[in-house]
């Protein structure tokens, strides 16, 4: 009995020691604070650091790797040009949309059963009022009189035939409408192409400019753009637009009104460092002054040829200026050694013999034709694809 409760007065003992540790360790836990988060092995913690200065981040400090990095806005997509074979087919289909008046008269009047002096008066004044121009247009009338009375030709489709032969012998298919762009090799090693491009402002040269670098980026060439028309707010901005879009670098001067010839010759520079394949250059087209004009001009080409010769000039006129754009093709003609021919907006006019005229006002060859406002609505000028555009085929 006494053993019993000896152990019980053990056990008893045992109990509050117990009870006593545990509230011990409680109150030491409540006063040291609750513990901390689990940290990882390996990794660091932050003690001792303090939050970063919002100044320091204002002045442009990178952010703590700690902070989520921030969204970036993705670059614009350099644009591919639609490849120039493609483009011919499509000019032609527009052209022939616009129901050219030239083609429709003049296969009306020749499919007439008896062709009266009247009628070839008729079929005459159709070709000057259509800006063929008096010589060219005797020229075809001549042709016509005689091998339409020699065949007897009087069905429609024979009508159709003949007609189209006489137009594209008249825009001369022989003509040599091949682009100057191929780079030559140098003493000093690679030479690119330089083209020069002219033209009264409100033709549309700039545009062409930037539409011709996307023809060449098309055919994988490498351009670089010259903005020497320093004369015409925004004309340079313009142009670097156009070069960003397809990844061409445009030099600029860096104010309005500065040496044109000086940014021609820079960017000639550029283009030999850097073995570019063809070096494009706008120029201002002011013809207030035709000695002015001829001495800016002649100096951008003394400029140029002592770094490189120049491979083209191109005339660029506004398809619906008519004689107006023959008077402007006589000045540049003259001032600058003009070897092609840009004609814009020739989808805009019914007068499409401006192509013959201004031809044989220059004797040189219609290069290039814009019809419409795209981007690639610039293709190489073709007599048969043009012709076929007229009559509607």
């Amino acid at each position: 009995m006494n053993d019993l409760a000896l152990v019980w007065i053990i056990v008893g003992a045992l109990f509050l020691v117990g009870l006593v540790t545990a509230g011990t360790t409680t109150v030491r836990r409540r006063r040291r604070g609750a513990p901390g988060p689990t940290v990882p092995r390996g990794a660091t913690t932050d003690v001792g650091q303090e939050p970063p200065d919002e100044r320091v981040a204002e002045a442009g400090t990178p952010p703590s790797t700690r902070e989520p990095a921030p969204a970036t806005v993705p670059a614009p997509g350099v644009e591919r040009p639609e490849p120039v074979g493609g483009r011919l087919v499509r000019l032609r289909d527009r052209l022939a949309r616009t129901g050219s008046p030239l083609g429709a008269r003049l296969l009306s009047v020749l499919s007439r059963d008896h062709l009266s002096e009247d009628d070839w008066d008729e079929l005459e004044e159709t070709l000057l009022l259509a800006d063929v121009g008096a010589g060219p247009a005797a020229e075809l009338m001549e042709s016509l009189r005689t091998r339409v009375r020699v065949l007897g030709v009087r069905d429609p489709q024979s009508v159709r035939a003949l007609l189209r032969e006489e137009l594209v012998a008249l825009v001369d298919p022989t003509l040599d409408r091949s682009l100057g762009t191929t780079p030559s090799v140098g003493p000093d090693g690679p030479v690119p192409a330089v083209v020069l491009v002219v033209g009264v402002n409100g033709t549309g040269k700039t545009t062409t400019v930037g539409k011709l670098a996307r023809v060449l980026v098309a055919e994988d060439r490498s351009v670089v753009l010259g903005a020497a028309d320093t004369f015409r707010a925004a004309a340079a901005d313009q142009l670097q637009t156009w070069g960003a879009r397809v990844g061409v670098p445009t030099v600029r001067a860096d104010r309005d009104g500065a040496d044109p010839a000086a940014v021609a010759f820079d960017a000639v520079r550029r283009g030999r460092s850097e073995n570019v394949d063809v070096v494009l250059v706008d120029t201002a087209g002011r013809l207030q002054n035709k000695a002015g004009l001829m001495d800016e001009l002649g100096k951008i080409r003394r400029v140029i040829t002592k770094e490189a010769p120049l491979s083209e000039v191109l005339l660029v006129l506004d398809a619906t200026t008519g004689q107006n754009g023959l008077n402007q093709a006589r000045v540049f003609g003259e001032v600058a050694g003009v070897t092609g021919i840009v004609l814009t907006k020739l989808d805009g006019t019914a007068r499409g013999g401006i192509v013959v005229a201004v031809q044989r006002e220059l004797g040189v060859p219609v290069k290039l034709v814009g019809l419409g406002e795209g981007p690639d609505d610039l293709a190489p000028f073709d007599p048969e694809q043009f012709v076929d555009g007229l009559l509607g085929e």
